[in-house]
């Protein structure tokens, strides 16, 4: 097709394309080297799968948030797959005249309807896309508009000007039409405008060039743009976390020089990867209730404006001159932003590309804690009675075990062969609402013929949300005493009433055990050994097994609002619904955001304990979910959810709906 001097240039061009691609692409890989070692690449043939499965099928974007963006969003990617197969076969055909990579077989037949059928999803596609960011303008969409643009423009000039090429194409060399329907009739009406062969030949030429130009000029833009997250998402999904959302690393304190962090190059290679991944869909942002309620805070503009910050001092970070770079709390990421996130992770689940925010955020809690000694006024007293009395409110250990006064619970110093212990926690040893889901559930125990004790006052916080404010030392402190404790008495299994707890002893414990040197070797190995139950596992599992004889059923009309800990970061479900619709006469109601996509109450993330000054309240606005179901009464399984509802209700002056544990209810009905 080209004579050998366009093939010259052409073989110039290309590789000038290519460098235009790579020396942007190795800039941003070396800055992302420049992040601390993260092992991602254990079960790798896994991994693989799992990510070509997701990426193909684009699991990642076919969520219900967007259903229409996501099914719109399938024809820019499958699209792109067929242009970049036609891009090869359009190289290609430069050194061998009326190259065709599929052949004159049905698979070619059926390849070259599938271009006309892609030109027209993506012209369809980017004008709905250019519909909701430029007129529409949601929030979630106000970033880099001009970028948004240029793709929107490259798109579909890409797609133009291969229909182009292939009306010409054919109009050139009848018979290669194939099923091509938009190309073959334009072709038919070209030869009937009577052009001659010269100036077929050059529309010919001209549409070839024309095409594989633009298609250069966009691989060339792409690093510089949110395109780019083709190749960083899809390699960010091969990495993602594999665990519970809620797993945080811990911070080897013995050995680490900066506790938490300072600058960009604290993070690992996963957290900077990260940020080039990202699509600036905005999905995270809609979700989070920080956001939602008008405080500072959003999860894409925190990865955002890292990403920014990363490019801005990329040389500086590659040349290991930090020193000279400023701190992210300093211009970067503001005090509002990383104290008012509850980490929910309703942003990380909602990523298209496996995003990780909340690591990120508590990881700058950290370095404002620990080296700093920056946070919140009201922690001050939080964090002191956390290290004199290991509970947020300050009582005296003395008086931990009082609620169970008046009830016939062993302590397991008394009893060290019981079955279970129950961890009753703070706020169901001190907070009067977790007094009664406390005793709730050990009527329920006694009932099952459960053999359990507790701890009493050798019990102590296990430390979740000290941990989630930033302060690893303290945390560390507290697990390692409990974990010694539970090695002590033999613990075999541990009740749970409380989401946090469950899911730090699951999942944060474990990660110290050949950390922290205050654990005993033989506590640690011991403590593997666990068994955690959260009170909802067990009772479930009473209930199916007919365990737990119920003598009648509520006729409440309930709803069930989903603790962040226990639904999404730990996928605990289905079973807290069985349980109600075993005692209840009715069909529970779901509110508007439920199951893993539940609204968190506020309370999380060490929130519980700081004031909520910014913007409105986040459990006002779950109170209201719980309002609009028309339900009686608002079912919650974590300590923290039941009294910022129940609060919440308080506040709007409502008299007729209720909150209480799902273990109270289950109490009632036995």
């Amino acid at each position: 097709m080209l004579s050998t001097l366009s093939q010259i240039i052409f073989s110039l061009v290309i590789i000038a394309t290519f460098l235009a691609f790579m020396i942007p692409v190795t800039y941003r890989i070396r800055i992302i080297l420049k992040g601390k070692k993260d092992a991602r690449f254990h079960h790798i043939i896994k991994r693989i799968l799992d990510a070509i499965t997701k990426i193909l099928f684009q699991r990642c974007t076919l969520r219900r948030d967007r259903v229409w963006t996501g099914f719109i969003h399938l024809f820019i990617f499958y699209g792109a797959l067929t242009f970049d197969t036609m891009s090869v076969n359009h190289i290609l055909e430069g050194y061998i005249p009326r190259f065709y990579l599929f052949g004159d077989g049905y698979f070619g037949l059926f390849f070259s309807f599938i271009v006309d059928m892609f030109a027209v999803l993506v012209i369809v596609a980017v004008i709905y896309m250019s519909i909701k960011r430029f007129i529409i303008r949601p929030e979630a969409y106000k970033t880099t508009p001009l970028d948004s643009a240029v793709i929107y423009i490259l798109l579909t000039t890409v797609t133009l000007s291969y229909l182009y090429f292939e009306i010409f194409s054919i109009a050139q060399h009848p018979g290669t039409e194939r099923l091509s329907f938009i190309g073959a009739p334009l072709a038919q009406m070209v030869n009937q405008t009577g052009l001659s062969a010269s100036a077929l030949s050059f529309h010919f030429h001209f549409s070839w060039w024309l095409h594989i130009l633009i298609v250069f000029g966009f691989i060339a833009y792409v690093p510089y743009s949110k395109y780019f997250h083709m190749f960083a998402g899809s390699f960010n999904v091969l990495v993602r976390n594999e665990g519970p959302l809620g797993t945080l690393e811990p911070i080897d304190i013995e050995h680490s020089e900066v506790f938490g962090v300072e600058k960009a190059s604290d993070y690992t290679w996963k957290d900077l990867l990260d940020t080039f991944a990202c699509m600036e869909c905005g999905r995270c942002q809609d979700v989070c209730p920080a956001f939602a309620s008008e405080k500072p805070l959003s999860p894409k503009m925190i990865i955002f404006n890292l990403k920014r910050h990363l490019l801005d001092n990329g040389k500086k970070y590659i040349a290991g001159k930090q020193d000279e770079i400023d701190a992210l709390m300093k211009e970067t990421v503001t005090e509002g932003e990383i104290w008012t996130c509850t980490t929910c992770g309703a942003c990380m689940y909602v990523c298209p590309v496996e995003i990780e925010h909340i690591p990120k955020i508590v990881g700058l809690r950290q370095g404002q804690v620990l080296m700093e000694s920056k946070f919140p006024a009201e922690l001050n007293q939080f964090f002191k009675n956390m290290e004199t009395n290991s509970n947020p409110w300050g009582i005296g250990f003395s008086e931990r075990a009082d609620w169970a006064d008046d009830l016939d619970v062993k302590l397991i110093k008394d009893h060290p062969d019981a079955e279970y212990l129950l961890w009753v926690g703070c706020a169901g040893s001190f907070d009067e609402r977790g007094k009664k889901t406390a005793k709730a559930l050990v009527k329920i125990l006694n009932k099952a013929g459960i053999d359990f004790g507790i701890l009493g006052t050798e019990e102590k916080c296990c430390g979740d949300s000290s941990k989630r404010l930033g302060n690893e030392y303290l945390f560390q402190m507290q697990a390692s005493e409990m974990i010694n404790l539970f090695q002590k008495y033999g613990i075999k299994r541990i009740i749970t009433l409380c989401p946090h707890g469950f899911n730090t002893f699951k999942n944060d414990y474990p990660k110290l055990l050949d950390l922290v040197p205050e654990i005993k070797k033989e506590a640690a190995q011991h403590f593997k050994d666990i068994q955690i139950f959260h009170h909802v596992q067990l009772i479930h599992s009473l209930i199916k097994e007919n365990r737990l004889p119920l003598k009648k059923k509520t006729e409440q009309l309930l709803t069930y609002h989903d603790s962040c800990y226990l639904g999404r970061h730990n996928k605990i479900i289905k079973e807290p619904r069985e349980i109600l619709n075993s005692i209840s006469e009715k069909k529970i109601v779901e509110l508007k955001n439920n199951k893993e996509h539940s609204f968190c109450c506020g309370a999380g993330g060490g929130l519980m304990w700081t004031e909520e000054s910014l913007g409105k309240r986040i459990n006002h606005l779950r109170a209201q979910e719980v309002i609009d179901s028309h339900a009686s009464t608002a079912v919650t399984s974590c300590p923290f959810c039941l009294t910022m509802i129940q609060d919440a209700l308080d506040d709007k002056e409502i008299q007729d709906i209720s909150a209480k544990d799902i273990a109270q209810l289950v109490a009632e009905c036995i």
